[in-house]
């Protein structure tokens, strides 16, 4: 059946460098300014992936690795989140909000035993709930420091009034920063009428029967929702307090 789906060979190849040639064009005629970007990123996910397949076949058969392999996955959120936000050294907090919710999340799965204690299921929950704090985290972090930036004088303002710096903050960036939240909030709320996610088809791909794909892709948003919460909210946090700033 995957096969029939997508079947690997060079017709995929041919495909997916001309989707790149699209996405670049595309690009360049609206002045979106990522040509570039769109080119780096196509070309850092093959490599990329066919390291990480590698690594993993040797990951499943030596539990220890486990670990490195998970923690490999936040370093490399965290940049990625951190830099999003800011070229300061404080970026690097940003490991806060995207390892904090994992953590939890995974921790406690794995305690109840909800959760495979098995080196595969480990890195699969884990990177799909790293990858949600990730994205939460940077758009949080941006929106916030932006709001901050445009909106100094009414910061400025509120502290004229005798509100603390953090208060004066969280009143000026929190509106913008909890929209990060939306992409997850309208995923959950769509999913199955317009949006299919990979965990779902996955399942259903390898011979799962519905109902058990169902099940567990709505554990999966269910989880990348308190995850993504909980990373907005401490992203939001940081920025208040000064801890992830701007040069």
């Amino acid at each position: 059946m995957s096969s029939t789906l997508l079947p690997v060979g060079p017709a995929m190849g041919v495909a997916m460098a001309v989707l790149v040639v699209v996405a670049v064009a595309v690009s360049a005629v609206a002045r979106l300014g990522h040509g570039r970007g769109v080119v780096t990123a196509a070309l850092r996910a093959v490599a990329q992936l066919a390291a990480v397949a590698l690594v993993l076949a040797a990951v499943v058969e030596v539990e220890p690795l486990t670990a490195a392999f998970v923690l490999v996955m936040t370093a490399t959120a965290t940049v990625t989140a951190g830099r999003r936000m800011t070229r300061d050294g404080s970026w690097r907090w940003a490991v806060v909000p995207v390892a904090s919710g994992p953590v939890l999340v995974v921790t406690v799965l794995l305690a109840v035993g909800v959760l495979p204690p098995t080196p595969l299921a480990v890195i699969a929950v884990a990177g799909i709930l790293i990858g949600g704090a990730m994205t939460s985290s940077a758009l949080a972090g941006r929106r916030a420091l932006d709001e901050l930036a445009a909106r100094r004088g009414e910061v400025e303002a509120a502290l004229s009034i005798g509100l603390l710096p953090r208060d004066a903050a969280l009143e000026i960036a929190r509106p913008q920063a909890t929209t990060a939240l939306i992409p997850v909030l309208d995923q959950t709320r769509t999913v199955g009428l317009v949006v299919l996610p990979g965990a779902f088809v996955g399942m259903l791909i390898g011979g799962a029967e519905p109902i058990q794909a169902g099940a567990v892709q709505l554990f999966v948003l269910v989880a990348l929702l308190a995850v993504e919460a909980i990373a907005v909210a401490l992203t939001i946090e940081l920025v208040a307090r000064g801890v992830i700033v701007r040069p």
